[in-house]
Formats: C-alpha cells, sequence, structure tokens
C-alpha cells in the first residue's frame, strides 16, 4: 500500500513515500540491512558530536526479548506491532560527555538519527512507525537504563503488510489521507505569527 505526500512544494521522492503505517508483513529485516538503519542514525549531525543516541533493539528472532519490548507499548500499540519484525526504544544520553552537563539538544540529536534511520529505510522499501505510546518508566526498568538517560519514543520497523488484517479501527486509520498543515500555520518572519 502506497500513501505518498501531496506536497505543496516539491520534494524529494523518499520523503514523499515516507508514512507511518500499522500493517506489517511477518517477513524478517536481514541483519545487514538492520545495520543499514542503524549506521544511517550513527552518522547523524549532533551537538558538540556528542552522539547522544542509543537504541534498544529487539527481533522476531528472539522471541523472548521481542516480548519484553512488545510488554512496554501501551495496549493499543500492542494490538499491531505484534507482527513487526523489529521494535526498538530510542534513548537520549541526558549530559554532555565532556562537562556532565545538561544536554539540552539532546532530544532533538536523537530525533536528528532517527529521522536519518527512517529515510535510510525508506530507500530499502522498509517502513517505521514511530510512537510515543509506550511506557517509559517500564522500559527503564526493564532494560536497567541508567540514570542520565532516558527513554523516548518506541519504533516498529518492516516490509508493509496487508490492511485487511488489521482490526477495522485500524484499517480505517490506515486509509485515511495523510494530512499536513499548511506552511503558513508554521514558518513565520520579523514576529511570532506573521507570515
Amino acid at each position: 500500500m502506497e500513501k505518498l505526500a501531496n506536497p505543496q512544494y516539491p520534494i524529494h521522492q523518499l520523503l514523499q513515500q515516507r508514512w507511518s503505517p500499522l500493517a506489517f508483513a511477518e517477513k524478517q529485516i536481514e541483519a545487514e540491512t538492520l545495520y543499514s538503519l542503524l549506521e544511517a542514525a550513527r552518522w547523524s549531525a549532533s551537538s558538540y558530536n556528542e552522539q547522544p543516541w542509543y537504541f534498544i533493539v529487539a527481533t522476531q528472532e528472539n522471541p523472548e526479548e521481542f516480548s519484553k519490548l512488545l510488554s512496554c507499548l501501551v495496549e493499543p500499540n500492542q494490538v499491531w506491532a505484534k507482527n513487526v519484525p523489529v521494535l526498538m526504544i530510542s534513548v537520549a544520553k541526558l549530559n554532555f560527555e565532556k562537562n556532565g552537563q545538561p544536554n539540552r539538544h539532546a532530544f532533538y540529536d536523537l530525533g536528528g538519527a532517527v529521522c536519518s534511520l527512517v529515510i535510510q529505510a525508506t530507500s530499502l522499501g522498509l517502513f517505521v512507525h514511530q510512537m510515543a505510546g509506550f511506557d517509559a518508566s517500564k522500559a527503564q526498568d526493564l532494560y536497567s537504563i541508567p540514570e542520565g538517560y532516558e527513554a523516548v519514543s518506541a519504533i516498529a520497523i518492516g516490509y508493509p503488510g496487508d490492511p485487511q488484517t488489521l482490526p477495522e479501527q485500524y484499517q480505517q486509520r490506515e486509509f485515511a489521507p495523510r494530512q499536513r498543515k499548511p506552511q503558513q500555520e508554521f514558518v513565520f518572519t520579523n514576529t511570532w505569527g506573521k507570515n
């Protein structure tokens, strides 16, 4: 299934193709392909080259580890995410390595790393669904994430699947048209709220 963006201005084809499906095929992702996604994240830009991103990865090939990570998702996300081949939790290091001071750009840099991962995935025919709907505290405990690091998002990665396999309320969401605010609502000049 394809849901191309309908941009106001031309954008790269990979950006146009990227979207967050709920239906994933049960096809496994080869280790080399997964390493390629993480390599794209690795080469992202970051404040002071701090690279404050970390990823906890679980695949269907290890059912015990996969169930552990799946259990961190909120129940509505577990309904569809139980079928994806790869789940991740992204983690940000909150302080600078060089001086221990708070890194207020850590989340921004982690987001950039995930964006690179997403575009790499799209270029390889994979889809990524990022989720705020997970229990960060549970993830912190289950994975012994140390103090000074924060679980930020859950991530599902896989090949596109058949939306007809989803429960009906999820099918409606899957087939709903993609929408975005027009630029005039978020791009300002001179002063806030002025185009």
